[in-house]
């Protein structure tokens, strides 16, 4: 074959795709609630043939009960009514949605070669021609064309694109044109050479790949470099970071499709002591089961320790480890869960705000383009609200964009279709919700040693005379309890013979003042308040009621309704029917009444349900005879009245039955304040500290800062689950409540809300 050219690359051996699946688009639907066509048969799913691995929990020598089966990487199968028994767990079959790029039907190596050769050849190249023979080619495809092209011209095709193309297109066609374990392995190289380390390539591919792809991405860089990978990696990492990176080189996880509910638990409760419970950290024990156990064991070893600590294991790591180790940990288990869902992650933080971080983008759409291209399209639209393809269509230009968005393979913003990945992550959501046995904790507790006399000693100081001392006033109110506060009203009326409130009001002025007044109201009376401004006036503020009436529950929703009568002689639901309309007045009523079912599920009764929730959006394989004004007040009555726990059952039922997560068949057929009322009652029974998380963020991420709702909710959730809401942050947005507060507030009203805030993460 000759001599090599410079800039050649040879390798050994090729790794073919998986085909794709392309699901079947589906319909939005009509009506009343829902908006929008629909035909009644509106579930998109076509059987699909799979075998699940065997799912036992005998070990050799001991007796072990049945563990369940967790909802893992795999796609769920699409059941339809009958295909599943009551409260039996739903076990998704073992297989992939697949990859955007397969097998180019009737492939002619030599003849894609000449094309190859004529696009390069004479003055300049044909960009267009190049990306499209190469991105619609599978990577053992393209292997073969190397050959050809190496037979035909006795040159070297990776040398001659990088010579004939540049920039960002360049290092995307030359990775395409490598087979994957030779792509891995000069990722790594290019990661570890040089002063210093991309730690973020090292984590992202060794925590993301199999047993198999990790013995080949070793053997491809011992070929290419004549190096020991794991030599040139302990030499240029440390630490903890070093011994894990070690275990995962290894490509020793565990495999079988036996689990065994003891070592679960043990596992699980080893994690916990190794963690939490232990003065330091053992990072040994989470090396070892992180690093060995298998995908299926470590799933079930997640939801147990979920059960038994209150918290997921992702937020013990972030408050346990910390450095690469730590974030090396959460993308094993971020890998673990769902490894469609971590590529999806990692693709829209690649994106997302100024700038690209290219090769982190050319590096996934490469890797996974033949894998699993699809379950990230689905999980990053369902996660994200936008499509990868649009996503990658705003952020890239000129050939480059085009390629990529080849190696995407569509757009699903254009079908409606909810995908089988998307599915599975929806239900797993829902299973974490139902097992969680969450402490709900504020971060505002009674202050001990409490004197409301002094109290109101200090306050009264802090505000005679000219001027008036803010710091001394923040340090008592938002440091003491409500309850403690209303005895500091009283004591200040009995030793001054005035009224504290109207003195702080006097006193205090823009945010810091409705801050101070909101903590020194009982919290029924500011509710009353809150709700009272959302509808007096011009317009309503239907966010605000939103917000109030779908996450208070029964007590809380008695004491508001007494709070509002005695201040404004009114009843609150003669204001709500007077300032709203339609399905949202009847929402808001409903939710006013204060009857939710406090009670546990009721299987039978959640498989009904769930069949009304699916023929009111549109989604049931068989029409009732139930009229739509029926099943539209069935469908409230059931969001409205049923407890938490019941609720959770009806929508795990309800993906059973449609293959659809219940939040996002909303949010695509119901629209305005309807649609957004469903939404935060869903949203709320799910997981109440990540919604009030996720309008907190809101609140302040972007230009400006919506200082009613951040007050509002720092106010009302202070003394009830304010250290949840914190956690959630941290999961959901990679940064701390506190950091965000401190960033995008200031002077006083800052002081008080760090305070309120109660620490940082």
């Amino acid at each position: 074959m000759g001599t090599q050219p410079r800039g050649a690359e040879v390798w050994h051996g090729s790794e073919g795709g998986i085909a794709a699946l392309t699901p079947v688009p589906w319909q939005a639907g009509t009506g009343g609630l829902v908006s929008g066509d629909v035909s009644p048969g509106g579930n998109s799913c076509k059987p699909r043939t799979s075998v699940r691995p065997q799912v036992r929990t005998e070990r050799a020598g001991r007796s072990r009960k049945r563990a369940r089966p967790d909802v893992g990487d795999a796609p769920p199968p699409c059941p339809r009514s009958g295909d599943f028994q009551l409260g039996k767990p739903w076990h998704p079959k073992e297989r992939s949605t697949g990859g955007s790029v397969k097998d180019f039907p009737g492939f002619d190596a030599s003849q894609d070669a000449e094309a190859l050769y004529n696009a390069m050849k004479g003055f300049g190249s044909d960009k267009e021609a190049i990306l499209d023979l190469i991105t619609s080619r599978s990577n053992k495809q393209r292997v073969e064309i190397c050959q050809a092209y190496k037979s035909l011209y006795g040159k070297d095709l990776i040398a001659d694109l990088k010579y004939e193309l540049t920039g960002k297109f360049e290092r995307l066609i030359v990775s395409l044109m490598r087979p994957p374990a030779y792509s891995d392995a000069k990722e790594i190289k290019d990661a570890i050479a040089g002063i210093g380390t991309d730690e973020k390539c090292l984590i992202e591919i060794l925590a993301s790949r199999t047993n198999q792809e990790i013995h080949d991405l070793v053997a491809a860089y011992k070929d290419a470099y004549e190096r020991d990978l794991e030599a040139d990696i302990v030499g240029d990492t440390s630490g903890h970071f070093k011994k894990m990176l070690v275990v995962l080189l290894q490509g020793t996880r565990e495999e079988d499709d036996v689990v065994s509910e003891d070592l679960v638990e043990q596992d699980a409760k080893d994690l916990l002591e190794a963690g939490e419970l232990k003065w330091g950290t053992d990072e040994a024990q989470f090396i070892y089961i992180l690093g060995r156990r298998s995908k299926q064991h470590l799933r079930l070893v997640f939801d147990e320790y979920l059960k038994i600590s209150g918290k997921p294991i992702e937020r013990s790591i972030r408050g346990e480890l910390s450095g690469d180790f730590e974030k090396l940990m959460l993308a094993v288990v971020k890998c673990i869960r769902s490894t469609a869902e971590y590529f999806a992650e990692r693709l829209y933080k690649a994106m997302k705000g100024l700038g690209t971080r290219d090769n982190t983008l050319i590096r996934i759409m490469v890797s996974r383009s033949e894998i699993d291209m699809l379950d990230i399209r689905e999980v990053f639209r369902t996660k994200y609200e936008k499509s990868l393809y649009n996503m990658i269509k705003e952020d890239t230009s000129g050939e480059y964009k085009k390629a990529l968005l080849k190696l995407c393979g569509g757009d699903d913003d254009a079908a409606g279709e909810f995908f089988p990945e998307a599915a599975q992550v929806a239900y797993r959501m829902w299973e974490l919700s139902a097992v969680a046995k969450v402490e709900l904790r504020g971060t505002v507790q009674p202050a001990g040693g409490f004197n409301d006399d002094g109290d109101a000693q200090v306050l009264r100081k802090a505000m005679k005379g000219l001027g008036t001392d803010e710091g001394a006033i923040i340090e008592v109110v938002t440091k003491r309890s409500n309850t403690q506060r209303q005895q500091i009203l009283k004591a200040y009326k009995a030793h001054y013979g005035r009224d504290l409130m109207a003195d702080l009001k006097s006193e205090l002025s823009g945010s810091l003042a409705k801050l101070i007044l909101g903590l020194m109201l009982t919290p029924a009376q500011y509710d009353a308040k809150q709700l009272r401004k959302a509808v007096e006036g011009a317009g309503t503020d239907e966010s605000v009621l939103i917000e109030i009436m779908a996450t208070r529950n029964n007590q809380e929703i008695a004491a508001i309704n007494k709070a509002y009568q005695e201040a404004y002689h009114k009843r609150l639901e003669d204001d709500l029917s007077s300032d709203t309309s339609g399905h949202f007045k009847r929402i808001l009523v409903s939710l006013a009444l204060g009857n939710r079912d406090e009670g546990p599920e009721n299987l039978t009764q959640a498989h009904e349900d769930a069949k009304v929730v699916a023929e009111t959006l549109k989604l049931a394989d068989v029409s009732s005879n139930d009229s739509s004004d029926s099943l539209e007040t069935r469908f409230l009555s059931i969001l409205c009245t049923r407890s938490y726990p019941h609720l959770r059952r009806v929508f795990q039922e309800f993906i059973k039955m449609t293959n659809h997560d219940v939040e996002h068949a909303i949010r695509k057929r119901m629209s305005g304040d309807v649609r957004d009322a469903f939404l935060a009652i869903v949203r709320s029974v799910k997981n109440k500290p990540a919604f009030f998380a996720d309008k907190l963020y809101k609140s302040m991420k972007g230009a400006g800062t919506d200082e009613r709702t951040l007050t509002r909710i720092m106010i009302s959730r202070s003394e009830i689950d304010l250290l949840n809401i914190r956690g959630e942050f941290v999961d959901l947005f990679d940064k701390s409540l506190h950091h965000m507060i401190e960033k995008d507030t200031s002077g006083d009203y800052r002081k008080a809300l760090l305070v309120l805030c109660g620490g940082e993460d």
